[in-house]
């Protein structure tokens, strides 16, 4: 940290938003174009989606590796720098290489310390936020801004520039992200390996988890298809750069109302109903790019559905968390929801959508494939317990 100030100060929630503005901005190069970025390299359809897996399944190494390292030490600041730094350092032979496993190994490594920094940054953020009115999702709506701002420019830019700009734009984003990591402060956590004998495992084991979970993870796999392939989908399409950026954009800027009202929908509802909502407009956000994508309108409405694919699913995620672990098993909590859902989900559903792509010739029942999975998302839900509120 550069500089000395109070964890729950409103400075370090600035600073914290600015956090999630660079660590999403990467996600706003990297989920909306690395898929043109590695057609333009000539890999096939099926070896894009067997790379962006294994990419996906850094994430069930990464959060699980460092979180036990958090919760052991409590020194989640240098977790945040130094998952930040290695990420870049790492990330930078991409412009190098040639060789499709050298591009896993880079992609892949550089994804295993960067999703490390995610369950770090929400715990630190979640305490930061504890006794203001707006709470997480007003520093969490940065994040949303920060994926707009690069999926907007980048969009633009490869109208003009080639492809080699979505790597630049990737690099650009992990530097911004190590400077804000060494700004921030973090929660002095106690460590609890010599106070407590409680095992986090009958919590990971109760049936209502293990149904949120498989929610959550059927859900990722849907948006396997979203996050591979749909800037190709939108050029098959005849839509241009720019357009795709706004397409991305719009979802986002979606998003970012649910974060602001997300403290207000969690106080009037339960986690459960927020889900089944959420879930089943996936559902249908998916049939609707399957089968009407070639309105430029419809796809934009299709987007505002993101608001509940990520936005209100994820705030009513980290809000179930917060609900059902103490304060000693949250890094952990949050890794598991992190590298399994997002981590496993991730990686099963690029892999599939990779196979049911077909190089662009199966783009519809891809997307109807998405949307089954986000319905059974939606069914496991209904096996959870809902749990009375408290405080967002």
């Amino acid at each position: 940290m550069i500089f000395k100030h109070e964890v729950v100060s409103p400075l370090n929630r600035g600073l914290l938003s600015l956090t999630y503005f660079f660590y999403f901005s990467l996600m706003g190069v990297f989920v909306s174009y690395v898929g043109i970025f590695l057609d333009d390299k000539g890999f096939s359809s099926e070896q894009i989606g067997i790379l962006i897996a294994t990419v996906s399944l850094a994430r069930i190494l990464g959060p699980n590796l460092w979180a036990g390292l958090a919760d052991k030490t409590g020194k989640l600041g240098l977790i945040l720098s130094g998952g930040s730094l290695l990420a870049l350092i790492i990330f930078l032979p991409v412009f190098y290489v040639e060789q499709f496993v050298a591009y896993v190994f880079v992609f892949a490594a550089m994804m295993m310390f960067w999703t490390a920094i995610l369950p770090q940054l929400e715990v630190s953020t979640v305490y930061a936020c504890k006794d203001t009115r707006k709470g997480y999702g007003a520093v969490r709506l940065w994040g949303s801004i920060g994926f707009i701002v690069a999926s907007v420019i980048v969009g633009f830019l490869l109208d003009v520039y080639s492809s080699i700009i979505i790597v630049i734009g990737a690099c650009v984003s992990l530097f911004g992200l190590f400077l804000s990591t060494l700004t921030i402060s973090t929660p002095n956590k106690v460590s609890h390996q010599h106070e407590t004998k409680k095992s986090v495992l009958p919590l990971l084991l109760n049936k209502s988890f293990i149904a949120f979970l498989l929610a959550n993870t059927l859900l990722q796999i849907s948006f396997g298809s979203f996050y591979s392939f749909f800037s190709l989908y939108t050029q098959q399409l005849g839509y241009l750069g720019w357009q795709t950026g706004i397409f991305m954009a719009t979802g986002v800027f979606a998003e970012i109302f649910i974060f602001i009202y997300a403290v207000r929908l969690l106080k009037g509802f339960t986690v459960k109903r927020l889900l089944m909502l959420s879930l089943s407009l996936t559902t249908l956000r998916w049939l609707m790019l399957a089968f009407l994508a070639h309105h430029w309108w419809l796809i934009l409405l299709s987007q505002v559905l993101h608001a509940f694919s990520f936005g209100l699913t994820h705030s009513a995620s980290i809000h179930y968390l917060h609900q059902n672990f103490s304060s000693e098993f949250q890094s952990r909590a949050q890794a598991v929801y992190a590298s399994v859902a997002f981590g496993v989900g991730g990686a099963t559903g690029s892999y599939f959508a990779g196979i049911w792509w077909q190089n662009g010739a199966n783009p519809v029942m891809t997307f109807v494939y998405s949307a089954i999975l986000a319905g059974l998302a939606f069914l496991s839900v209904l096996f959870m317990q809902s749990k009375e509120n408290t405080p967002a």
